[in-house]
C-alpha cells in the first residue's frame, strides 16, 4: 500500500483515535449530543491537525529541542484561533452549540500527540496523510456516536425528525453517561470486528510509538514515568557523581 494512502487507513481503522486509541475523550462525550455536532467538531479538530502536522514538520529541523512543546502549542493555538473565528462568522449556530470545546482543540492530546510522535519526525506530505487520516477518523467516531445518541435521546437524525421515533425519547442517551454507554457499545463493536479478523488470520498490528505506550523513542518518556532523565549517558553521569 502507498505510503501516504497507509496514514490515512492508520488514523481510520488501525489507530483510530477514538474507538482504538481512546484520544479526545473530553470533546467525544461532550458535544456528541447530535450528528450534526459531532461532524462539526471532527471537521474542526481535522483541519487543526492538517495544518499544525505540516506546519511542524516543516520546521521541524529549526524548532529547537529544548522548546519543542511550547512552540507545537503555538502553532496549535494559531490553527484554532483562526478556525474559531471562520466558525463564528459562517457556522454561528454551530459554534454556539460547541461554545468552549472549539478553543480547548488546542490541548486535544490528538493533535499534540501526533505532532510529537510523527508530525516532527516525518516529511510534510506523509504528516498531512497522518493527520487527514487521524482527522477522519476522530470526525466517523464522533458523527457515529452522535447518530446513536440523537436518535435514542430526540427521536431524530441531522436534525430530521423519525417520526416513528418522535413520541420515545430517552434522556438519558442526551446526557454524559449516555454518552458512556454509546462509546461503549461502539468500542465492543470493534473489538469484536478486529478480534474476528485475528481469528481469519489478519490480524491488525498493535498501535507502535508514544501513543501506544512504547516510551522507549519518546523524548517526553520522563513526564510520564517521572524519571529525571531517558538519556543513559546523563544517567551514568548522575552515577558517577554519586
Amino acid at each position: 500500500m502507498n505510503k501516504n494512502l497507509e496514514r490515512v487507513y492508520n488514523g481510520l481503522w488501525k489507530e483510530n483515535p477514538t474507538f482504538v486509541l481512546m484520544l479526545g475523550m473530553c470533546p467525544t462525550l461532550a458535544v456528541t449530543t447530535s450528528a450534526i455536532n459531532g461532524i462539526g467538531m471532527g471537521l474542526s479538530t481535522t483541519v487543526v491537525l492538517v495544518l499544525s502536522n505540516m506546519l511542524i514538520s516543516a520546521l521541524r529541523n529549526i524548532i529547537p529541542d529544548r522548546v519543542r512543546m511550547p512552540a507545537f502549542i503555538v502553532v496549535v493555538a494559531s490553527f484554532v484561533t483562526i478556525v474559531q473565528f471562520l466558525m463564528e462568522g459562517f457556522t454561528p449556530s454551530l459554534y454556539e452549540s460547541l461554545g468552549i470545546y472549539i478553543p480547548l482543540i488546542v490541548v486535544n492530546c490528538i493533535i499534540l500527540g501526533r505532532a510529537e510522535s510523527y508530525a516532527s519526525k516525518n516529511p510534510v506530505i506523509p504528516s498531512m496523510f497522518d493527520g487527514i487520516g487521524m482527522g477522519l477518523g476522530f470526525t466517523i467516531g464522533l458523527t457515529l456516536i452522535g447518530i446513536v445518541r440523537e436518535i435514542l435521546a430526540n427521536g431524530s437524525i441531522f436534525g430530521a425528525t423519525i417520526t416513528p421515533l418522535n413520541d420515545y425519547h430517552i434522556t438519558l442517551f442526551g446526557l454524559a453517561p449516555g454518552a458512556f454507554l454509546v462509546l461503549g457499545c461502539l468500542v465492543a463493536i470493534m473489538n469484536v470486528v478486529r478480534r474476528n479478523m485475528e481469528a481469519k488470520g489478519k490480524p491488525l498490528p498493535a498501535v507502535q510509538g508514544c501513543l501506544g505506550g512504547d516510551c522507549s523513542g519518546c523524548t517526553l518518556s520522563s513526564a510520564c514515568t517521572g524519571k529525571t532523565s531517558t538519556n543513559k549517558a546523563d544517567d551514568n553521569i548522575g552515577k558517577e557523581e554519586e
